[in-house]
């Protein structure tokens, strides 16, 4: 059965057609300011290939952080200038809006606080936590950040191995009145095995408010390719819950 355009009548094989969330909401297209694109080019040909995915509009999300990338909303604004004009440029029919991914990290609390942080949307503030361990913090900072209006979104949230054995954690993150994202590309097995494990249960108890493609090269646009073709996927696309096309 087609769902959302996915499948060709003639030979039942899936299509890339995104066109239903409107809106990506993670990303790294502005070029050499993080690992993502590194150039113009790189950058203009992920859009271009959005565009064909069937998205309307990328929010695409720098990563700030103190000890890696030390992006500034002035240098992400700036770059997004000049992506806007080259996207105008190309003809490419797209809307580029930019905001962050914040690491929560000691100069995090300070950024929010002084109101220093790119949001997207109605003030959702994008953030990841460290792979190896959670911070203590963690419901302190959540809490502070509700209370100063932002909507707190964390990325990627299948991917952190420390919550991947305790499913039930998400159920308490969600509880606490954090957005939960999910990569496009977890779906495939591409992180881990684990990974997909537990995007599979965050779609089967319709937890995910937002899906991103967490895009920074072509390989990333292979594997989303390869995501449609998930029962699971299919299933998210179908949810009531996510909040992508509100964008």
């Amino acid at each position: 059965m087609a769902l959302f355009g996915l499948f060709n009548k003639k030979d039942n094989s899936p299509l890339l057609d995104l066109s239903v969330l409107k809106t990506d909401i993670h990303s790294h297209f502005i070029p050499g300011i993080d690992d993502g694109a590194q150039n113009m080019e790189e950058s203009l040909a992920l859009i271009t290939a959005m565009h064909d995915f069937g998205y309307k509009k990328v929010i695409t999300t720098p990563h700030i952080m103190s000890d890696g990338y030390r992006n500034t909303p002035e240098i992400i604004n700036s770059g997004l200038v000049e992506v806007r004009k080259a996207v105008k440029e190309a003809g490419i029919d797209i809307e580029v809006e930019a905001a962050a991914e914040y690491y929560f990290d000691f100069e995090f609390e300070k950024k929010f606080q002084s109101g220093d942080v790119m949001t997207f949307g109605q003030k959702y503030l994008l953030w990841e936590v460290p792979f190896i361990n959670p911070p203590d913090n963690i419901n302190e900072i959540v809490f502070e950040m509700s209370m100063r209006g932002y909507r707190p979104v964390l990325a990627h949230v299948e991917r952190y191995g420390f919550w991947q054995n305790n499913f039930e954690k998400y159920e308490e993150l969600a509880g606490r009145g954090i957005y939960l994202q999910m990569n496009i590309n977890s779906i495939t097995g591409h992180y881990s095995f684990q990974t997909r494990k537990a995007a599979q249960w965050l779609i089967d108890h319709d937890m995910i408010s937002f899906v991103g493609s967490d895009c920074h090269h072509t390989g990333h646009l292979d594997l989303m390719k390869e995501a449609v073709k998930d029962k699971h996927f299919q299933k998210l696309l179908g949810s009531t819950k996510l909040l992508n096309k509100t964008l």
